[in-house]
């Protein structure tokens, strides 16, 4: 199988391409000219320079190509131009259709997000069929997933093989920017964890997700969308699981939504709007911990052959990577 890939130098999309090396394919990578090679370094695939908004560039890389893994995004829970972010995400997905579409790929297989299914207070799971719209969706990240996992869903209505993938909360090494979730771990590295908030997300392995994007370009069904997750956490225990891992203490100290809320407003002013850099806590991601992000992966189970692993191993890798790659400086690790 020849496959076209995007997103490879970033974390989970290079978990994506190694697992489709493993598993025999001839690989084709999109990376932008200004793209941090590391993550691909010793990847055996060849590499189309272009970008998500350059139609030729993405022809040309699927040009005899059987499947298209389309992982890339814009992942921060911040940006300055939320335009900027509509652009990538919802835009750029659009085009890599319209591409697979001229160039008569077998499968397309979006990488979208858990973050469009719809959750509620009361920390009930979530799973695919659960009531949701756009209106739903705090902050640019969420409403341009949301977005452009319509798009892709509509190119399924419109005859095309596409097949979404919704990952949770991916962990483990090679997360070199770092993502959101990243940094609670890399947060945690350094100390900056003095309390925490009542919240809750799903884990999942990296590499297993990336064993759940290959299965399902084998066995879903088109059209479909799976959620691949892992365990269900609350944020005391991810941090508690860290502080197992690491020897560092856990916090203690449950801070009030409204302090947290509150703390939100103050970074994202005085650090995003006036300093011009990505603040830690943002009004949207405390909005957004409000509800505990907790799923259920049983549809990929009975047709993906899913299995739900336990994360530690997973966060034992993200500590180790992070620590081994310069991330943390030796006085704030164990």
């Amino acid at each position: 199988m020849k496959a076209f890939v995007t997103g490879a130098t970033g974390f989970l999309g290079s978990h994506v391409a190694r697992m489709l090396a493993e598993s025999g394919a001839d690989l084709r990578l999109l990376v932008r000219p200004s793209s941090d090679l590391r993550n691909i370094e010793k990847l055996n695939a060849e590499r189309v320079v272009g970008d998500l908004r350059d139609a030729a560039s993405l022809e040309k890389g699927m040009a005899g190509c059987e499947a298209v893994f389309h992982v890339a995004a814009d992942y921060r829970l911040w940006v300055r131009d939320p335009d900027e972010m509509y652009r990538s995400n919802v835009e750029g997905t659009r085009a890599i259709l319209q591409a697979a579409r001229k160039n008569g790929v077998k499968r397309v297989v979006y990488t979208s997000s858990v973050a469009t299914m719809g959750f509620t207070n009361n920390g009930h799971t979530a799973d695919e069929d659960s009531p949701v719209s756009l209106q739903n969706m705090i902050g640019p990240y969420k409403r341009s997933k949301f977005m452009a996992e319509e798009v892709a869903i509509q190119a399924g209505r419109e005859g095309m093989d596409v097949v979404v993938v919704n990952p949770t909360a991916p962990v483990g090494e090679r997360d070199i920017k770092p993502t959101p979730t990243g940094r609670i771990v890399l947060d945690f590295l350094k100390r900056k964890f003095p309390a925490y908030v009542d919240t809750g997300l799903n884990l999942v392995d990296a590499t297993e997700c990336a064993r759940g994007h290959v299965a399902a370009f084998e066995r879903a069904k088109p059209g479909e969308r799976y959620i691949l997750g892992g365990e269900n956490l609350t944020l005391k225990q991810i941090l508690d699981k860290l502080g197992e891992i690491t020897g560092l203490p856990s916090p203690r100290v449950k801070v009030p939504y409204v302090m947290a809320l509150a703390t939100g407003v103050v970074d994202e002013v005085f650090t995003g709007r006036i300093l011009g850099r990505e603040p830690r806590a943002t009004i949207d991601a405390v909005r957004m911990g409000k509800k505990k992000m907790f799923v259920s992966s049983a549809k990929a189970e009975r047709d993906l052959g899913w299995k739900i692993i336990p994360v530690d191993g997973a966060l034992r890798r993200a500590v180790e990577w992070f620590q081994s790659n310069g991330y943390v400086s030796n006085g704030s690790n164990a």
